[in-house]
């Protein structure tokens, strides 16, 4: 399954304005709920703090891919954010993450979940793509960059 299938330019936050890792998991689980409005927002964040309290979902070179699974869920959700100052996210190399994709998935659903994490992962792993991210204007530029990147995977 692609990225561009699960993810809307509504579900992007082109300008993040949380300041630390709690507020950014608040922020991306609404933009989330955009989509997938049956989702309980207390719920979604519980999840995903107690997958980051097992180790930091910060992979470094300013990447986050924060994300968690709930039993009523019927497909994977995804949203995308962005800061240009960089938020602490306690990740492997110590620097700040600019670039975060926040996943929840069904309890049950282990593969499409992994596939999907090994797909942003493989994305976000070229330097110049994540240039491009941090660089992108609005939401709908991100949107495009991420469709034709994909491509070339």
């Amino acid at each position: 399954m692609k990225i561009v299938d699960l993810l809307s330019p509504a579900s992007i936050v082109a300008d993040l304005k949380a300041t630390k890792k709690d507020e950014v998991l608040g922020e991306l689980t609404d933009a989330i709920m955009k989509k997938e409005v049956s989702l309980e927002r207390d719920e979604v964040i519980r999840v995903l703090q107690e997958r980051e309290r097992l180790g930091s979902t910060g992979i470094g070179e300013g990447v986050a891919i924060p994300h968690g699974k709930l039993k009523d869920l019927e497909q994977l959700v995804i949203s995308f954010g962005r800061s240009r100052e960089g938020i602490d996210f306690d990740s492997m190399d110590g620097k700040p993450a600019h670039l975060f994709f926040l996943l929840v998935a069904p309890e049950e659903s282990v593969g499409v979940h992994l596939k999907t994490l090994a797909r942003i992962s493989k994305l976000l792993k070229n330097s110049a793509v994540r240039s491009r991210l941090v660089e992108a204007g609005d939401s709908e530029q991100i949107y495009d960059i991420i469709a034709s990147e994909e491509m070339n995977l």
